[in-house]
């Protein structure tokens, strides 16, 4: 039996615990390492064996890991950890900046090259899955206009953003189609929406006692790449009510193409997601990709990659024979 592919995994906030879970589904491979910002001493696992170590222990267990899943956040976290990480691992992650995404490929690319490795950046489900649908579409239907929507779900990525402004104690952030946008989109119609007609951003957020509560909101509503070119509301409540009301974390969405062939052929492509927990889904296509970094490491295809870069097959713990037997 082949030895199986050695997870570490970075940050044991929701995305770690859920590819901590992922991992345990997959036949070929084991969560070796779980790195931490914490004291080791006060994680605890919930189903694997795996070693706790600080993050700052990282290089010396190089030779325990095939590859390093990070499970920080965009916001601050990934920029960093991102290109440091490559530089001693195979890595995935699912950094999800959109406008930033080129300047983080650049400076993981740059790192991984040197270092040998291959990282996948930017997967998930979007950016990640629903990417990859966006590019297949238009290569199908070219003349024609291509559509996304988030939600009605939590965003990971703009919960955490929140959670960074100065006097937060803990935020959720939803995101909202907006109804009459999705409809119009649906009935084949090609309107052209700025990004304040697609979408709309609702916000809950605990603060810390005495904290500038309108100072916040500002800092909420004016953020860009996040919230400043939406119709943003924010809601203050308190730990007990967020813990009571907020505690699940769906999430879903849809990519929607319509477009033309021949001669007054109208064709609409959905491809649709609806989630019971953004981080679980999240983990597993961390992992998928996960297997992926490994193989084309073994084949030595170093650098940054993304999903646009890497067959089906390499997410399948399948053979090729059995895909195309099965699955073709």
């Amino acid at each position: 039996m082949e030895q199986k592919i050695r997870i570490a995994v970075v940050g044991y906030g929701n995305i770690g615990k859920a590819v901590e879970q992922a991992v345990l589904h997959a036949p070929d491979m084991v969560v070796n390492v779980v790195f931490t910002r914490r004291d080791p001493s006060s994680i605890k696992l919930k189903d694997s064996a795996a070693q706790v170590c600080l993050v700052s222990e990282a290089e010396r267990l190089k030779s325990d890991i095939d590859v390093a899943i990070l499970c920080g956040g965009s916001a601050t976290d990934l920029p960093d950890q991102g290109p440091h990480f490559a530089a001693l691992f195979n890595t995935v992650d699912s950094y999800d900046t959109h406008a930033r995404i080129p300047e983080y490929f650049a400076s993981v690319d740059k790192a991984a090259r040197a270092a040998g490795t291959t990282s996948v950046i930017s997967t998930g489900w979007d950016p990640g899955l629903f990417s990859l649908l966006r590019v297949i579409e238009e290569a199908v239907l070219p003349s024609g206009e291509a559509y996304t929507f988030w939600g009605p779900g939590v965003s990971q990525g703009h919960s955490d953003a929140i959670r960074r402004i100065p006097g937060v104690r803990d935020a959720r952030q939803y995101t909202i189609p907006v109804e009459r946008a999705v409809e119009t989109v649906r009935s084949g119609d090609q309107p052209h929406f700025t990004t304040r007609e697609k979408h709309l951003r609702d916000c809950y957020v605990v603060a810390d006692d005495g904290a500038d509560v309108k100072g916040i909101e500002k800092a909420i509503k004016t953020m860009p790449n996040y919230f400043a070119d939406y119709d943003t509301k924010v809601t203050f409540l308190s730990q007990d009510e967020m813990d009571a009301n907020h505690a699940a974390m769906p999430h879903g969405g849809f990519v929607i193409r319509t477009g033309q062939t021949g001669e007054g052929m109208n064709h609409v492509i959905e491809f649709a997601l609806k989630l019971d927990s953004n981080p679980a889904f999240t983990g597993s296509v961390l992992v998928a990709y996960a297997r992926a970094a490994y193989r084309l490491n073994q084949e030595r295809q170093t650098g940054a990659k993304t999903v646009f870069d890497i067959a089906a097959s390499y997410l399948s713990p399948r053979t090729g024979e059995e895909l195309r037997k099965e699955m073709l």
